[in-house]
C-alpha cells in the first residue's frame, strides 16, 4: 500500500506526509540541531490496514536515516515502534532511552 505512494517532508508545515486513496497520514516533527523529534503520528480512520503504520514509519525512519539525524521520538506510538525495531535504536541520540 505504501510503496506506491510518495513521501513527503513538508518542511512548511514541519511533518511528514503520505497520500493513500483521499487519506493524508501524517507525522508532525521538530526540528532541533541534528535531532528530529517526532511529536504526533496522526493515521486517518479511513486507512484501514494493518500494516500501514509500520511501512509509513519505517520509509519515515529511513529518510531521517540518509539526512544523518538523531531521533527523539516523544510520541507513544513512534517510542513503541522504535523498542520493537532494533535498527533504528541506534539513531537515538547518546543519553536517550526509551
Amino acid at each position: 500500500m505504501v510503496d506506491t505512494a510518495e513521501l513527503i517532508d513538508n518542511d512548511f508545515l514541519r511533518q511528514y506526509e503520505i497520500k493513500i486513496d483521499d487519506h493524508l497520514a501524517k507525522i508532525e516533527y521538530s526540528l532541533q540541531e541534528r535531532k528530529i523529534f517526532l511529536t504526533k503520528l496522526i493515521i486517518p480512520e479511513g486507512i484501514k490496514d494493518e500494516n500501514f503504520k509500520k511501512e509509513f514509519l519505517t520509509l519515515v525512519f529511513d529518510q531521517i536515516q540518509e539526512r544523518n539525524l538523531s531521533v527523539v521520538p516523544t510520541s507513544p506510538e513512534i517510542a513503541k515502534f522504535v523498542r520493537s525495531n532494533r535498527k533504528y535504536k541506534r539513531m537515538l541520540p547518546v543519553g536517550v532511552r526509551i
